[in-house]
C-alpha cells in the first residue's frame, strides 16, 4: 500500500507532510523562454513546450528551428518552454510523451503536438495550426 504524502492530522489542519515528495519544476537555459512585449493581450501568446533529451544535435536543431518559426509566424507574441526529460523525466507523463523532441502547443487551445526536429516548417505550422490562427 503506497503512503499518502497528508496524514489524516495534518489534513485536518491543512498542513503538508514533511515526507511529501517536493513539486520539481522544469529547468529552463535563460535563452529558452521568449516572452512578448507587455502590449501582447495574454490570450495572444502562444505557450509553446518543447521536450527534449539533453542537449543532443537533434535537441539543439529543434530549438533552433521553433525560434526561426516563431520569429516568422508570431513575431513577439510566442513563450517557449524547453523541457529536459533527462533531468526530469516525470515531466513527460503530463503531455503523453512518448518521442523526442516533441513540441506541445499548449495555448491557444486546444493542445497540439508535432514529434522531430522542426525542420520542416510547413509540417509545423499546418501541425500546429501556426498559418491560421496567427495569421488572424
Amino acid at each position: 500500500m503506497k503512503k499518502s504524502a497528508f496524514s489524516k492530522s495534518a489534513v485536518k489542519k491543512g498542513k503538508k507532510n514533511s515526507d511529501a515528495p517536493k513539486k520539481v519544476t522544469a529547468s529552463r537555459p535563460p535563452t529558452a523562454k521568449k516572452t512578448a512585449s507587455k502590449k501582447t493581450k495574454a490570450k495572444d501568446i502562444w505557450n509553446l513546450r518543447l521536450y527534449v533529451a539533453g542537449q543532443t544535435p537533434k535537441s539543439l536543431t529543434a530549438f533552433s528551428n521553433l525560434k526561426k518559426i516563431c520569429e516568422e509566424f508570431l513575431p513577439g507574441r510566442y513563450e517557449i518552454e524547453v523541457v529536459d526529460l533527462m533531468k526530469n523525466p516525470h515531466l513527460a507523463q503530463s503531455d503523453q510523451i512518448v518521442a523526442l523532441p516533441t513540441l506541445v502547443r499548449k495555448l491557444p487551445e486546444p493542445i497540439k503536438r508535432v514529434i522531430g526536429d522542426l525542420s520542416n516548417t510547413s509540417r509545423v505550422t499546418v501541425g500546429i495550426d501556426m498559418e491560421s490562427i496567427a495569421s488572424a
